[in-house]
């Protein structure tokens, strides 16, 4: 099994809204890409909450069943799509796959 966590922490205003707005539509975005391919075990986004420590905004846990599995995310299209308005609104991307 492959996780694969990743944390963004997005511009204060872009794309002509500010950053909440910007983390609802990610968030929803991101959601919908939960069961686009084999092999997802677990896909959770979440965004930072009011009175909890966060020092990024946005983070994506995952699971897969492989490398292969993640692979097949990473180039699906509806995946490669976000790519653009994510990278329109992020400050800052951090991410770790590990095996298990």
């Amino acid at each position: 099994m492959l996780k694969h966590i990743v944390m963004w922490k997005l511009k204060d205003q872009a794309e002509g809204v500010d950053k909440a707005t910007n983390a609802l539509r990610m968030k929803e975005l991101l959601d919908a890409c939960a069961g686009i391919v084999p092999g997802i075990l677990k896909f959770e986004v979440a965004l930072a909450q009011p009175d909890l420590e966060a020092t990024y905004d946005v983070v994506l846990y995952s699971e897969f069943t492989s490398k292969a599995a993640l692979d097949a995310y990473q180039e699906h299209p509806q995946h490669v799509a976000l790519k653009p308005f994510i990278g329109a609104i992020r400050e800052a991307r951090q991410c770790m796959d590990y095996e298990i």
